[in-house]
């Protein structure tokens, strides 16, 4: 199993802590980030490929009651599948 690293940006700016607590009981390989107005959780999941990395911590905002509008995954992530 390998580690991958993406970010999974939320359709909702802003989030109270009541929201977060949902987010980090669902999503406790995952850092939420707010900036210049731009919701996302950055994750480190382990999983079997990238498809099934980046679909499970889907399921898991979609779980907590947030959607997700975009996902994000550097380059080099790519380059090492």
């Amino acid at each position: 199993m390998a580690t991958f690293d993406f970010k999974l940006v939320l359709d909702q700016c802003e989030i109270d802590e009541a929201e977060a607590d949902a987010l980090y009981g669902r999503c406790k390989d995952g850092t939420l980030i707010t900036a210049a107005g731009v919701t996302y959780m950055d994750f480190d999941r382990q999983a079997n490929s990238l498809d099934e990395a980046v679909r499970s911590a889907i399921a898991d905002i979609n779980a907590a009651g947030f959607r997700v509008s975009r996902v994000e995954i550097e380059a080099d992530t790519l380059a090492t599948q």
